[in-house]
């Protein structure tokens, strides 16, 4: 079986989300009786649901995605409901650890966005032994998974890809770009690098490309410098960076190389420090994914799937991937967006994950003013 990740338009995943709201508004999903509830009586709103995250070098997994999942969790339970929480700081090895805990603590369910995804399919067999279902979060984790909710994450490659080709123009045929890629421990890095592929390959010309081991800006700086060594500092036009810390990281590279000019260099998670790059130019866009969406519909997947709320589980999970183990996994894809100088406001400001005082610190005070950003 091949992994496949298909595509979702906006307007089914509002679709999909508006339907689930109708149905808890009218009183479906809670009836008790009637026929059309599928709700256990034996889980109410006292529940535990288990969060485990990757690592802590990617910013938005500890400022948003750990507090914005507890408080949904909450809300969705009156107060009742918990969160037991582990990060695994980048090892699959602790990861596993952190994943018997919470199969020895019994949790409801467990949501793991996996180190490496091979790795952790014994640890979900081992809870689906334990009758915990465990739903995979932002990436598809190998083994029996009751579901699946990330984005689409081939299509955050092509908006990477697109971004460069945009940026360089008609100089694009006779560029050189260099290539950081995320870990090939993470089911995710081979979709966004297809995707970019598919913008990228045959139009510019490749000149090195890397696969950064646990997504680690310091191997990416290291990989960086090789490439500059390689190519010549002034010789590269773009980089295609598969996230902001690795962005930030080649940007530093550059600079010790002595860049005159910084050239286009893309990012993914929209990290404040890649907002302020973005606002003073360094770096060229991110891919901004909703993050209060995602972590608000994996809370709401995990406790519908906690409480037998089949009805609004289906109407979250519209969508089916294939992963290496396991065929039509119920999913939930996200859309993208590509952030740039431009739309700044109308994303992280208008979503809440900023404010303008949050971007607009003394060091990039002018270059707010002079894009508009007050």
């Amino acid at each position: 079986m091949n992994a496949r990740t298909p595509h979702r338009t906006a307007a089914r995943l509002a679709l999909a989300v508006g339907s689930a709201l109708l149905l808890t508004s009218c009183g479906v999903v809670d009836a008790a009786e009637g026929g059309g509830s599928t709700r256990s009586p034996a889980k109410g709103d006292d529940l535990t649901v288990g969060l485990l995250l990757p690592d802590k070098e990617t910013t938005r997994f500890e400022k948003f995605d750990h507090p914005l999942i507890k408080a949904r969790v909450a809300d969705l339970t009156h107060g009742k409901g918990k969160v037991r929480y582990a990060n695994a700081g980048a090892s699959a090895k602790r990861q596993s650890r952190q994943f018997d805990q919470m199969i020895s603590a019994r949790v409801d369910a467990i949501l793991v966005d996996a180190v490496d995804a091979k790795a952790i399919e014994t640890d979900v067999e081992k809870a689906k032994e334990a009758g915990i279902p465990v739903i995979a979060y932002d990436r598809l984790a190998q083994g029996p998974i009751d579901a699946y909710i990330s984005h689409d994450n081939e299509l955050v490659g092509e908006v990477q890809g697109r971004a460069i080709m945009e940026a360089l123009g008609d100089k694009a045929e006779s560029s050189k770009i260099v290539m950081l890629n995320g870990s090939p421990a993470d089911p995710n890095t081979a979709r966004f690098k297809q995707g970019a592929l598919g913008v990228l390959q045959n139009k510019v010309s490749i000149a090195k490309s890397y696969d950064v081991e646990e997504w680690l800006p310091k191997i990416a700086e290291a990989d960086m410098e090789k490439a500059i060594a390689a190519i010549g500092v002034n010789n590269i036009a773009a980089v295609y960076s598969a996230n902001d810390g690795m962005a930030g990281a080649a940007i530093d590279a550059l600079k010790k190389a002595g860049a005159t000019t910084i050239p286009p260099v893309t990012g993914q998670d929209a990290d404040l420090p890649a907002v302020q790059r973005i606002v003073s130019g360094e770096q060229y866009m991110t891919v901004y994914k909703s993050f209060l969406e995602e972590a608000n519909s994996a809370a709401d997947m995990a406790v519908a799937k906690i409480q037998g709320q089949d009805i609004m589980f289906d109407a979250l999970t519209q969508d089916t991937v294939d992963s290496p183990t396991e065929d039509d996994i119920p999913s939930m894809l996200v859309p993208v967006v590509a952030l740039t100088q431009d739309n700044i406001k109308e994303t992280v400001i208008k979503d809440g994950v900023y404010t303008v005082k949050d971007i607009c610190t003394a060091a990039y005070a002018a270059r707010c003013a002079a894009i508009g950003l007050e």
